[in-house]
């Protein structure tokens, strides 16, 4: 089966890279940049909102430790799928809800995970996370990389990224590695 990579985006990357990293079998996440038309994005224009890409990470794996639809699991766990274009504080299409697939497997898989949870929502909402194949994956400045580990006492991460990472904690105890 050999090492694999998925591309997630579920609103800042801060988090996501955050939640991701602590996973059974997740060996590296890259925040960086999918979707768009502009090459070699900055973190600057992204944020503008307008060059059409998505604050994504792309998660390094063994299928052997952590199933792609596991990792699925997790992406829709952690994040609001049903607001568009937002998480949070954070507006705009660089923070939508997108799986970037790499072949049809895993198009299949990530559509079949999104009618699941499509169909366990009792309360109207709908699934707007767009499933789309990767073009190009643009990873992000340095500074941007393990940026919870090395900010745990700022403001963002106290307030937004940590209680994030509890909860992923709690609710996917199985998929967390121990001590993470």
């Amino acid at each position: 089966m050999g090492i694999r990579q998925a591309v997630f985006g579920g609103g800042c990357f801060w988090c996501t890279e955050a939640v991701f990293q602590m996973l059974k079998g997740v060996t590296k996440v890259e925040p960086g940049y999918a979707g768009g038309a502009m090459k070699n994005p900055s973190y600057e224009r992204v944020s503008m909102g307008d060059t059409g890409h998505a604050e994504v990470i792309r998660v390094t794996y063994d299928p052997a430790a952590i199933s792609y639809e596991d990792l699925l699991t997790v992406f829709f766990g952690s994040h609001d799928p049903t607001t568009p274009n937002r998480q949070g504080n954070d507006v705009g299409e660089q923070y939508r809800s997108v799986i970037f697939y790499g072949n049809d497997e895993e198009k299949q898989v990530a559509q079949k995970v999104s009618k699941e949870i499509q169909e366990s929502l009792k309360d109207g909402t709908r699934v707007v996370t767009q499933i789309m194949p990767l073009d190009t994956f643009y990873p992000a400045e340095d500074y941007h990389r393990d940026y919870f580990k090395k900010n745990t006492s700022a403001p963002y991460c106290m307030l937004i990224i940590e209680p994030k990472v509890e909860k992923v904690r709690k609710r996917f105890a199985e998929l967390v590695n121990p001590g993470a």
